[in-house]
């Protein structure tokens, strides 16, 4: 699979995943009726979580689009030869696209953290814990989870 595609099928997981507590979530849980129950969510709340969702979302990936573009230009540069301050230069044109991409992200979760009450918040763990475990895929040998922790 080429890169950018690749990287537009990350995408559409990132984008399902973008309001997890820890950044590894894979669905809409204000859209879920057992977290809505498990969490008190009111109609409410969920309408601003997702108005914040969707107001994001399409500069997430109009940045996704633009770093896949940056990328492919670094990519030619380095099959080139370009000089490396050249090369640096673009390097740096990267990683602060997707610095700002993640920054992006974070605020986004915390935007959508803070329609939360405190009470609602360690709900939202307890569930999502919860979530996680019985959805937790087992490690694939290899992926660095198999290595014992220190």
């Amino acid at each position: 699979m080429r890169p950018s595609v690749w990287r537009r099928c990350l995408l559409a997981l990132a984008v399902l995943a973008l309001a997890s507590p820890a950044g590894a979530q894979s669905f809409a849980w204000w859209k879920n009726d057992q977290f809505k129950k498990e969490v008190g969510l009111t109609h409410e709340q969920c309408a601003k979580i997702d108005t914040i969702f969707q107001a994001t979302v399409p500069k997430l990936r109009e940045g996704w689009t633009e770093l896949d573009r940056l990328e492919a230009e670094l990519s030619k540069m380095i099959e080139n030869r370009a000089d490396e301050a050249a090369v640096v230069r673009q390097v740096d044109k990267v990683e602060a696209t997707r610095a700002s991409l993640h920054k992006m992200r974070t605020l986004m979760n915390l935007h959508m953290r803070q329609q939360l009450t405190p009470d609602q918040l360690v709900k939202f763990k307890a569930a999502y814990d919860q979530w996680e475990k019985d959805h937790r895929r087992p490690p694939r040998p290899g992926d660095g989870h198999d290595k014992p922790r220190s």
